[in-house]
């Protein structure tokens, strides 16, 4: 469980990227951390794996501080963020000197990962690889490594449809009920039938922090001839028709949409902290 109680962060005085902040991540979830950008979601991520350090507050990840930087801590996190140096070492030289940081790391299970991303051939440099192909190799490893804390900043971001595809099933293979990993992205398909939760910041405070099962109790998802115009959150025209973010008054059944969900939450925020309860 990580435990984020009443941070507060600002890259500048006068202006916090995130303000009194509480939330918790529970373990053995695949969280998808979602808001619009400059949202604090890239800056939420650095405080949690200690790479900033929070005005006021504390961040717990079972019993540690992230900001001690303890070995035994480190050892236990994995974070991909957006971008990255150019690295000019060779896939399998990378693994070998960063995977040696982490206890549980499995050659054979990059390997096994890259061959599902189509990464047959260790030797080439990472400097010549495309945006995607590096974004390829970094998921796996970070995967690989068995952590308990993954945190990935868009690693949607390069990769083409097929590879999307891939990432969702690796994801799925290499997740347990032991591990806590947080998806940062403004790509909210990619995250369709992946997540187990849903976190969406919203100008430096928390907007929701739901699990889908939670969500989709209380709200419905469908089209508007089916739906009483009086609970509506959010509707939008597609080409099956009107579509809608209603609440769930009558108990139906309905599958999420998070780009509808994201769209009803900005629209309806008075709504949303009403159903939802963001201190939990």
């Amino acid at each position: 469980m990580i435990n984020i109680n009443n941070v507060t962060f600002g890259y500048k005085k006068k202006k916090n990227v995130i303000e009194e902040l509480n939330l918790q991540i529970k373990e053995g979830y695949i969280h998808g951390l979602l808001g619009k950008n400059g949202t604090g979601k890239t800056t939420l991520l650095k405080l949690i794996t200690g790479l900033l350090f929070a005005d006021k507050g504390s961040i717990d990840l079972d019993g540690n501080n992230p900001q001690e930087r303890k070995t035994k801590l480190l050892q236990q996190i994995f974070f991909l963020p957006e971008e990255f140096d150019e690295m000019r070492i060779s896939i399998a030289t990378y693994a070998k000197i960063n995977g040696a940081f982490y206890p549980s790391f499995s050659q054979d299970d990059f390997e096994d990962y890259l061959n599902e991303f189509e990464v047959t051939d260790l030797r080439q440099s990472m400097k010549n690889l495309s945006y995607g192909t590096k974004k390829k190799v970094l998921i796996a490893f970070g995967l690989a490594t068995h952590v308990k804390y993954v945190f990935l900043d868009e690693p949607t971001n390069g990769l083409d449809i097929p590879s999307k595809v891939q990432f969702r099933k690796i994801i799925l293979r290499a997740v347990n009920e032991k591990t806590t990993l947080v998806i940062s992205t403004h790509q909210v398909r990619d995250l369709h039938n992946l997540i187990d939760n849903i976190i969406i910041m919203d100008k430096a405070h928390l907007l929701l922090n739901a699990s889908v099962a939670e969500i989709t109790e209380k709200l419905w998802f469908g089209l508007a001839e089916n739906n009483d115009s009086e609970t509506t959150l959010y509707e939008e025209e597609n080409v099956n028709g009107k579509v809608v973010v209603a609440r769930n008054t009558f108990g139906k059944e309905s599958n999420l949409d998070i780009e509808l969900l994201f769209n009803a939450a900005f629209q309806s925020r008075e709504v949303i902290n009403e159903l939802f309860n963001n201190n939990k």
